[in-house]
């Protein structure tokens, strides 16, 4: 509206007090251009959004992994340090009673006649060798067999009567092994070489 306007509808006023004028609409584009503008930036919005949270998924995924990776590295290092322990303790166990498996043969083979205790002493050393085999401990037995350093250790040295040059003739104290490993080494008297 133009000043001479207004002052023309003063004019005309009753009480000088122009009438309210319906405002003019703000001048805007075309339709069709507004509908590209508002097609364009909600579109661009949710697509940047979108490629954020993808971004945002990835790192978590990422993370997610590397967090399991992290416990099955953990909970396989435990497994190993589990079994160790145990292997570890089951040979100290296994090492100790050793002399006491001896000396239930011993007993045994000691006893002459038929007695109570006898039968005693025979189960409890039964007992005991089914216990120390359930525990996986193997007896090293090779007499009549070449001699070997690894599995036995040799103390006496017997006539070449006693059979072939370099095998085992006599076994003076049993040897054990336990899981693969020796435990203890058998002492025995061998044949020597010719």
């Amino acid at each position: 509206m133009t000043e001479e306007n207004i002052r023309q509808e003063m004019a005309e006023a009753p009480d000088g007090i122009p009438e309210e004028t319906p405002k003019e609409e703000p001048k805007t584009a075309p339709p069709e251009a507004a509908t590209e503008t508002a097609a364009e930036e909600p579109a661009m919005v949710p697509l940047q959004a979108l490629e954020e949270a993808k971004a945002q998924a990835q790192e978590y995924l990422s993370m997610a992994k590397r967090t399991k990776a992290d416990y099955e590295n953990y909970r396989r290092r435990t497994e190993t340090i589990h079994a160790e322990a145990y292997a570890e303790g089951r040979n100290a166990v296994m090492a100790a009673m050793l002399p006491v498996l001896d000396n239930l043969e011993r007993a045994v083979a000691a006893a002459r006649e038929e007695s109570p205790l006898k039968s005693g002493v025979e189960m409890t050393l039964r007992q005991m060798r089914e216990a120390c085999t359930h525990l996986g401990l193997e007896e090293i037995n090779r007499l009549g067999q070449p001699f070997d350093p690894n599995l036995e250790e040799a103390v006496l040295q017997g006539a070449p009567e006693d059979g072939e040059p370099g095998t085992v003739c006599q076994v003076l104290q049993k040897g054990y092994q336990l899981g693969g490993s020796v435990l203890r080494h058998a002492m025995v008297k061998v044949v020597p070489e010719a």
